[in-house]
């Protein structure tokens, strides 16, 4: 797909919609509760996503791979650090397992929801598609390191009890997530950018003139823009989706999990269309560096505010949990260890995601 060169009006409008939405909610706190507000907030949501995407695309075609994929993993998780510490900040102890909560939805949802459905339809479509099994290895080498490290070896230190660390633990475990994603970054775009290209170049799948300088700034101030309504839109739809879950007797883990879902929806969307294109490698960039962002980031940034604060940092997950985490980085490793992939991958990751997703309303 190639991205127009100039930018449409209504990619324009998103953010704007969603901006008098945010304003109407600030200056009149109760119309905001109404339904008609609500369906209001959703429509800008998608809306908002959907230019994201368009955005991220138009941004992606001008730099080329693999730097275009990292645009939206990380505009996309840098936003989302900013809402869990803002979030933290006016919760205080209220929000301790706010960062671990969203990091375990996002890594879960990426891992098998998003690369599951990619290889799924990317099998129907074309049966096999390929990509670089080097590349893919080391961005799950990358993050299984990280995951384990801040996700399930907290709930077996002692020198907290519970699923803490320590002072010092904590700002140790933030310096390593940093120095492998650091590395990680390093080694897709210098080191070895060539394990993340596996022959695509930076304009397959794209035809015509690149857009200008001009174009792609206002592309990436606006995917910016789009981003952080989506963030924002999805924090003002929280009350409501809580009083959803409430109504229905779930857990409030759900509301974590669809705000989670809603935030990385922009990404989910660029890696299937790339999947759909036949370009599985691009969707891998995009799925396994937005997780990989997710969690580089936001431990550190969210640890940092923790040892400032004086809080005690909930990350260590249930054992649960840890299972369906370990049985998901396992099966991932499997699917993707030949460079080659097909339907029955994706259904199997899908499956987990759905495991999940149901013993999330019952546990």
């Amino acid at each position: 797909m190639k991205p127009n060169s100039q930018i449409p009006l209504w990619t324009i409008g998103a953010p704007i919609f969603a901006a008098a939405l945010l304003a109407t909610a600030a200056l009149a706190p109760g119309f905001a509760h109404g339904g008609v507000f609500v369906a209001c907030v959703a429509v800008g949501v998608a809306a908002s996503v959907f230019a994201a995407v368009h955005h991220a695309e138009l941004v992606a075609f001008r730099i080329g791979e693999p730097f275009g994929t990292l645009v939206l993993a990380l505009a996309v998780t840098l936003i989302e650090v900013a809402l869990i510490v803002s979030l933290m900040v006016a919760g205080g102890e209220e929000a301790l397992g706010l960062a671990r909560d969203t990091v375990f939805a996002a890594v879960m949802i990426i891992l098998n929801g998003i690369i599951g459905l990619c290889l799924l339809v990317g099998g129907v479509l074309h049966r096999e598609q390929s990509f670089s099994l080097d590349g893919v290895s080391a961005s799950l080498v990358a993050l299984g390191a990280i995951v384990i490290m801040t996700l399930v070896f907290p709930n077996y230190t002692v020198s907290v009890p519970g699923p803490f660390y320590s002072p010092s633990q904590l700002m140790l475990i933030a310096l390593v997530t940093v120095v492998v994603y650091g590395t990680f970054i390093f080694t897709q775009t210098v080191g070895n950018r060539g394990w993340f290209l596996h022959g695509e170049g930076e304009d397959v799948g794209h035809g015509g003139a690149r857009p200008s300088n001009a174009t792609t700034a206002s592309g990436a101030l606006l995917l910016l823009m789009c981003l952080a309504a989506v963030v924002l839109l999805a924090k003002q739809l929280a009350p409501s989706l809580e009083a959803m879950v409430f109504k229905l007797g779930a857990p409030n883990a759900l509301v974590g999990v669809i705000i989670a879902a809603i935030v990385l929806l922009p990404e989910g969307l660029a890696a299937l269309k790339a999947a759909r294109s036949n370009r599985l490698q691009t969707s891998l960039n995009l799925a396994l560096g937005s997780a990989l962002a997710s969690i580089g980031l936001t431990i550190p940034a969210v640890s940092c505010v923790s040892l400032y604060m004086h809080l005690h940092l909930m990350l260590g997950i249930d054992s649960r949990s840890s299972v369906l985490l370990l049985l998901s980085l396992f099966v991932a490793s499997l699917a993707l260890r030949t460079g080659r992939t097909i339907i029955l991958h994706g259904v199997v990751l899908l499956v987990i995601f759905v495991v999940y997703l149901f013993t999330t309303v019952v546990p």
